[in-house]
C-alpha cells in the first residue's frame, strides 16, 4: 500500500514496543557508467561504444510524482531513489531505526532477454562487486544479495561460488521475466545456492507479464503482479525443485501476502487430483510452501487485525512473512503503518525480525532492545 511517511513522534511510538526490524527489500541503484571499473575491457564496449541499456517491456508511465520512486527519494541532480547512500541512511535506516536491510538491487539480467548472455553474466559479476564496495562495505546495517544471469545457469553458479561466501551476502536474487525457473535448465543455480548455504530471493520486474501479457493500463498490471509469483511457485513445486534440493529456501519479494492462502488451497486440490503426473512430488504443496517459502510483506494491503490473523490462520503458520519496506519506491511501506494495529506482539516480532533471522543463515546477531 502507498504509505505517507510520518514524522518522528510516530516513530517514537513504534519504538515503544522495543521491536528490532530487519527490512528484506531495499533497492540500491547503479548507473551504467558506475559499473565500468568492475567490467573487463572486452565487456565495457557494450556500454561505452554500443550504448547498451536494460530492455524494459513495461509500456506505462507510473502515475506517482516521483515515477518509480518516492518523490523525496529523488536526488536534486535528477538521479532516481536508491542512488545515494547518505539519503538511504537518513530516510530509512535512521528514520525507522532499522537494524539490518537486505539490498535487492534494480538491475538483474535474469529478467532480461537471454541474448548477449556472456556479457550479462559479466555485468552481474560487476554489479556484485560494485554493490559490495559502494554500499555493503560502507554501511554495517546493509547486507547484500548475489545477482546472477539465470539464462546462463553455469555462469550463474560460478558467480554464486565466487562471491556467495562473503559474510554479508545473504541470498541469491532472481528477478522474474517470462521464464519459469522450475525448469531443470535453471537447477544449477539452486544447487549452487544450497552449496553456499544461501536462500534464493525471487522478485518481480518491469518485464514480468500477467497471464495475458501487458494490459492497457499500469493499474491493471500492478493489480495482477501476484500472478507471476504464483506461476513461479507452481513451477518450483511441481517440477520437484524442493524434492531435489530439500535444503533450499526461497523468499518471494514485492508480491505481498494475500495470494498465498488461495495458492495453497488451489495447489493442494490439484495435487490430490493430478499428482500421478508429478510422482516426484511427495508432499502436499501447502506443506512445501510452509517449509520452503517465505514472503516479504510489501505491498501490504489495508486490513484489520482480525483479517490479518485470519490470513495467518489460513496459511497455518506465523513463520511465513518477513517485513519489507520496498524503499525507495512510491508504494513504500513504513514499519510504523504497514501492519494493522492490535496484532499480538509475539506475531509482530516474528514478522519484523525473527522470521528473517531464521531464513538467512548469515544474518548478523541483533542487539536486544
Amino acid at each position: 500500500m502507498a504509505t505517507v511517511v510520518r514524522a518522528r513522534p510516530l516513530v517514537a511510538q513504534a519504538q515503544s514496543t522495543a521491536l528490532n526490524i530487519i527490512d528484506t527489500d531495499v533497492h540500491e541503484r547503479a548507473e551504467m557508467h558506475a559499473l565500468l571499473p568492475y567490467l573487463a575491457p572486452e565487456w565495457r564496449k557494450y556500454i561505452t561504444d554500443f550504448g547498451w541499456q536494460p530492455e524494459r517491456l513495461l509500456p506505462f508511465a507510473q502515475f506517482a510524482t516521483g515515477g518509480l520512486d518516492r518523490q523525496d527519494a529523488k536526488l536534486p541532480d535528477g538521479r532516481p531513489g536508491g542512488s545515494d547512500l547518505s539519503l538511504l541512511r537518513s530516510q530509512l535506516l535512521d528514520e525507522y531505526d532499522i537494524d539490518y536491510a537486505v539490498l535487492t538491487g534494480w538491475l538483474d539480467a535474469s529478467a532480461l532477454h537471454p541474448g548477449w548472455s556472456e556479457f550479462k553474466t559479466a555485468l552481474m559479476s560487476a554489479y556484485n562487486d560494485w554493490q559490495l564496495e559502494t554500499w555493503v562495505e560502507r554501511e554495517p546495517r546493509l547486507l547484500g544479495s548475489v545477482h546472477v544471469n539465470a539464462h546462463d545457469p553455469v555462469g550463474a553458479a560460478r558467480e554464486i561460488d565466487r562471491i556467495g561466501s562473503h559474510p554479508k551476502m545473504m541470498q541469491v536474487v532472481l528477478y522474474f521475466g517470462d521464464k519459469a525457473f522450475g525448469d531443470p535448465y535453471y537447477h544449477p543455480i539452486f544447487e549452487a545456492a544450497v552449496r553456499n548455504n544461501l536462500p534464493v530471493g525471487m522478485h518481480h520486474s518491469e518485464n514480468s507479464p500477467t497471464a495475458l501479457g501487458f494490459h492497457r493500463y499500469f493499474i491493471e498490471w500492478h493489480t495482477l503482479v501476484p500472478q507471476v509469483f504464483m506461476s513461479e511457485m507452481v513451477s518450483l513445486i511441481f517440477n520437484g525443485v524442493f524434492d531435489k534440493y530439500p535444503e533450499l529456501k526461497v523468499i518471494m519479494i514485492e508480491g505481498g501476502t494475500t495470494y498465498v492462502p488461495h495458492l495453497m488451497s488451489r495447489a493442494d486440490q490439484q495435487y490430490k487430483e493430478l499428482r500421478s503426473e508429478v510422482p516426484w512430488v511427495k508432499r502436499m504443496p501447502s506443506d512445501i510452501i510452509r517449509e520452503h517459502f517465505r514472503f516479504a510483506t510489501q505491498p501490504t494491503e489495508e486490513m484489520s487485525a482480525k483479517q490479518f490473523l485470519a490470513m495467518i490462520d489460513a496459511v497455518g503458520s506465523e513463520d511465513l512473512f518477513c517485513f519489507s519496506t520496498d524503499y525507495p519506491h512510491w508504494d513504500f511501506d513504513s514499519p510504523v503503518e504497514a501492519l494493522p494495529a492490535g496484532l499480538p506482539e509475539s506475531l509482530q516480532r516474528k514478522i519484523f525480525y525473527q522470521n528473517a533471522q531464521n531464513l538467512y543463515p548469515k544474518m548478523p546477531a541483533l542487539k536486544p532492545r
